[in-house]
């Protein structure tokens, strides 16, 4: 049995929780208890503050943790990160009233900046050379500056709607976050067996997303121009048909680039395109 910690709720929570659900590890909606069981694989699910995941995974309570990468630096726990999981993208951004000018990074020299994450800032400041008063503040941070706590924050930007609306301005992007698959640097033999399986489902359904499952009726003569255009995975499969002169091509597609594909195909003679969703690519 390997002990996985996520977050308790908000974003992460849905889309940790949906990762698991698609590797095959299905998890009772019972986040009212701390520690729950999976079914379909070895493994309990213990819910937590993002937070206080590293910690938890560091010191063992956990064996291993979803978390924003964030997190971890900010914590700067000893903790090993396993696998970088493509969602919960944001960045760690220095942002200023709408009204000031800005020049460099001298501007925050002797500046007051509002933040949760006063560990990244502080190195990043002390990086560069910067003397500025780092103001903690664990929540609203945007806020700061129009109610004079602070002349700039550093906090989490998405889109940068919340700065706008707040009347402020992101000036300098600092580090780029997304959800990691974090472990505790002692375990066991049969704990990383089970890691390394977990790893290779998740890579598994990684794979597929973006991604779907062309089948096509093509006269044989055409086979090699579809091949230019759809180079598949290695190559597309052509199956032959009963129909004489006509074949049968299967190939996966990157979804961007579906609609361009069809359409090429269609003028080289294509018929009877079907295109399905793709669960799972194993390798």
């Amino acid at each position: 049995m390997i002990r996985i910690a996520i977050q308790a709720k908000g974003r992460l929570n849905e889309d940790s929780m949906e990762l698991l659900a698609e590797a095959g590890m299905k998890i009772a909606d019972s986040r009212r208890k701390l520690l729950t069981q999976a079914e379909g694989f070895p493994l309990e699910v213990l819910y937590l503050r993002d937070d206080d995941i590293p910690q938890a995974v560091a010191d063992g309570v956990a064996d291993i943790g979803i978390v924003g990468l964030n997190e971890v630096g900010e914590k700067d726990m000893d903790v090993e990160v396993l696998h970088r999981l493509g969602f919960g993208q944001c960045r760690l951004s220095l942002a200023i009233p709408k009204e000031e000018g800005y020049d460099g990074l001298q501007w925050f020299e002797g500046k007051k900046i509002a933040t949760s994450y006063p560990g990244i800032l502080g190195r990043f400041f002390s990086e560069k050379g910067i003397n500025a008063c780092i103001e903690t503040i664990a929540g609203s941070v945007e806020i700061a500056p129009s109610v004079g706590m602070a002349d700039a924050i550093f906090d989490i930007v998405s889109s940068g709607g919340t700065l706008v609306s707040n009347g402020l301005k992101e000036v300098e992007k600092v580090v780029f976050s997304e959800a990691v698959l974090i472990g505790n640097r002692m375990l066991t033999d049969e704990k990383r067996q089970l890691l390394s399986q977990m790893i290779f489902r998740f890579e598994a359904v990684e794979r597929s997303r973006g991604m779907k499952y062309m089948l096509m009726n093509l006269p044989e003569d055409k086979v090699e121009e579809a091949v230019k255009i759809l180079p598949g995975m290695k190559s597309p499969t052509v199956l032959p048909l009963a129909q004489t002169g006509w074949c049968s091509v299967h190939v996966v597609v990157r979804e961007d680039e579906l609609w361009t594909k069809i359409e090429q195909l269609k003028e080289i003679g294509a018929e009877d395109i079907l295109v399905l969703a793709l669960e799972k690519t194993i390798r």
